[in-house]
């Protein structure tokens, strides 16, 4: 069995090679998945599984502590094991931040391929972390012209990230963050919505990576309503996610306004309609993306 380190999985991997590769795996047959969460407060547990035809099974543990930033520690940690498709023998294991970097900035840089305007510069993150840092990279690839702006609830860090991170300002208000971007993308563990709808402006392609529990959000209902909705994957979102479940058993929006997810491709609907029109991608993260760039990363390092 083969196992994929950090630093030698990462050498020959592009983010738009990745974007290619969910693109293939969307083209397979739909994947059966499973996920169960285990809470402590403030922490979870999390154990996803996932079997793609063509591409095998995967299995993902992963323990997702906030406290561990205040001392230095990766707030998620884990382990990602890849069986082989016809077989079931493992196969590989796969560095687990590597693949969480990689499938979960990956995701929304599909969203964002998909439904940006392709003339998009100004990128607002909002969340100072790792994630943002991958973020950064990744939506560089896509934008390489870029100007980014970070906003980070202790402004502090958002100051930090800008001195390390090439053609990145600080902007202490997140409001005005919001409303000067082409592109928001928010990755945050809020529990309580803190970007509103009414910030929104015509053309904006707004990306929500943060909210992966039933009790947590990152925008507002006006958010919702304003913009035209996408996902990742149906199945890990509308029932799952508190971004849409919440609103949805509210009557704020129905399911049926989830416009498409990464398996209607081959419809065409997964696209943006006019350059005025507002997109929203809801990220949800899902074991069949874990598999699908798990496998991406086995490829390019063999």
């Amino acid at each position: 069995m083969k196992n994929v380190a950090f630093d030698e999985g990462q050498a020959n991997l592009d983010w738009i090679g990745l974007t290619d590769a969910l693109i293939a795996g969307h083209s397979l047959p739909r994947a059966d998945m499973g996920d169960m969460f285990l809470y402590r407060t403030p922490d979870t547990g999390l154990v996803r599984g996932a079997v793609i035809d063509g591409l095998g099974y995967l299995v993902k543990v992963a323990t997702i502590f906030p406290e561990n930033a205040q001392h230095s520690l990766p707030t998620i940690n884990g382990s990602v094991l890849l069986f082989a498709d016809e077989t079931g023998v493992p196969e590989a294991t796969v560095d687990f931040h590597l693949v969480t970097k990689w499938k979960t900035a990956g995701d929304s840089l599909l969203g964002a391929r998909l439904l940006a305007r392709p003339d998009s510069r100004d990128i607002t993150i909002i969340g100072a972390g790792t994630q943002g840092s991958n973020l950064h990279e990744a939506y560089s690839a896509l934008f390489p012209d870029a100007r980014f702006t970070i906003w980070n609830r202790s402004p502090e860090k958002a100051v930090a990230f800008a001195k390390s991170h090439a053609n990145t300002r600080a902007e202490a208000d997140l409001e005005t963050a919001v409303k000067t971007a082409d592109i928001v993308t928010s990755a945050t563990m809020s529990t309580e919505p803190l970007i509103k709808g009414a910030w929104f402006q015509a053309g904006q392609h707004i990306d929500l990576i943060g909210a992966y529990r039933a009790d947590m959000r990152e925008v507002d209902d006006r958010a919702i309503t304003r913009a035209r909705i996408f996902v990742d994957s149906r199945d890990t979102t509308i029932d799952h996610i508190g971004e849409l479940k919440d609103p949805i058993s509210r009557g704020v929006i129905s399911s049926d306004q989830v416009v498409a997810d990464f398996y209607d491709l081959g419809t065409g609907s997964f696209c943006r309609q006019n350059v005025d029109e507002i997109t929203l991608f809801k990220n949800g993260g899902g074991a069949h993306l874990d598999l699908m760039t798990s496998r991406y990363i086995l490829s390019q390092w063999r």
